[in-house]
């Protein structure tokens, strides 16, 4: 998936003139928690957070202050020249930039001009769609060495038993650098009999821990 696909097209903008008092009622009104900062030619220069808002009014702590504070422009607070994507860059990349840099948000812009905003929240929302958890399903961990072909051997129990799966998630064992556990999501509420038949070919399902049927 690319950030095109999941990025929110109609973002909210203010201008570096604007004041901070002007942002705090932006965010009220829409519910929103960041507004990218742009010129008359809506190219992204800045970015405002809820974060900064609250904290430039703790800075003050008297009525005469705060008061001030909501007329200061938002060029004086703002975190100015702030990392951006672009709406062809693949939805992981966008993830990493979030990881790696610490950030709430990433403006998205193409040709130089703000097309688009991507949140923590968007990621989070991406992220439970691609799984399918949201989706009536049941979730089977299996610990499995880390070999070709694992894949293949655990998709035919599935097409024996007419599973749709939702999703395939593969990520390193913590007590075994051989081995990786495979996090699957299937489209079916009783998994017992897939467990089942998962531990007679051999396999080590962690989870669900079901209790008796053991090999």
């Amino acid at each position: 998936m690319i950030v095109e696909e999941m990025m929110q097209k109609s973002v909210h903008t203010l201008l570096p003139t604007n004041t901070v008092g002007e942002a705090t009622r932006l965010m009220r009104e829409h519910d929103i928690r960041h507004i990218p900062i742009v010129n008359a030619q809506n190219e992204v220069v800045g970015i405002i957070t809820e974060h900064d808002v609250k904290h430039a009014f703790l800075d003050e702590m008297n009525e005469q202050g705060k008061a001030a504070i909501k007329n200061t422009p938002l060029n004086n607070i703002m975190i100015k020249n702030p990392i951006v994507g672009h709406p062809l860059d693949l939805v992981e990349e966008a993830a990493l930039t979030f990881y790696e840099s610490k950030i709430s948000c990433l403006p998205i812009v193409s040709g130089g001009k703000l097309v688009g905003l991507v949140t923590t929240t968007d990621l989070l929302y991406t992220y439970i769609e691609l799984t399918g958890a949201h989706k009536p399903s049941s979730k089977i961990d299996i610990r499995v060495s880390d070999k070709a072909g694992v894949l293949h051997d655990i998709s035919k129990i599935f097409r024996q038993h007419k599973v749709n799966v939702l999703s395939v998630l593969i990520y390193p064992d913590t007590e075994s650098d051989e081995n990786r556990i495979v996090s699957v999501r299937l489209q079916i509420i009783n998994p017992l009999a897939i467990i089942q038949d998962l531990r007679e070919q051999g396999f080590n399902v962690l989870w669900p821990n079901v209790p008796g049927i053991q090999v």
